[in-house]
């Protein structure tokens, strides 16, 4: 399945004070994220995904994705437990004038249909042979 959340930055969502959106998402693993921006965001709508304290993506923390007519589409596999996780994205803009939408786009699969049996469960089965 795919989550998709879209917004529309502000002119004052600025980097001293970012719009922070919850992706809400149930227990599972992430397989694939994808973020769209528009023509002419003109690399000026700057996006993290973060959970809990911690940036995600992009991986070097400080700083964002970006683009212009941009998918920046890539696989994951980051297992979530429990039914709430704490992730959220931070959005905003280097220049006021610039107002588009974003779309976060997270593929989200249980660990069964990602991984059907995990290497213990391999190794406990030859070894029971």
């Amino acid at each position: 399945m795919f989550n998709v959340y879209a917004y529309t930055n502000l002119a004052t969502d600025l980097i001293t004070d970012p719009h922070k959106m919850d992706l809400d998402l149930s227990a599972g693993v992430i397989h694939q994220v994808d973020i769209v921006f528009q023509k002419d965001c003109a690399h000026k709508i700057n996006v993290q995904i973060w959970k809990g304290g911690h940036q995600l993506w992009p991986s070097n923390r400080g700083a964002s994705l970006k683009g212009d007519s941009t998918i920046i589409s890539f696989r994951e596999f980051l297992e979530l437990r429990g039914a709430v996780n704490d992730l959220h994205a931070l959005i905003w803009t280097t220049d006021a004038s610039v107002t588009k939408e974003v779309i976060i786009q997270i593929g989200l699969l249980p660990r069964e249909i990602i991984q059907p049996i995990s290497f213990n469960q391999l190794v406990d089965t030859i070894l029971a042979l």
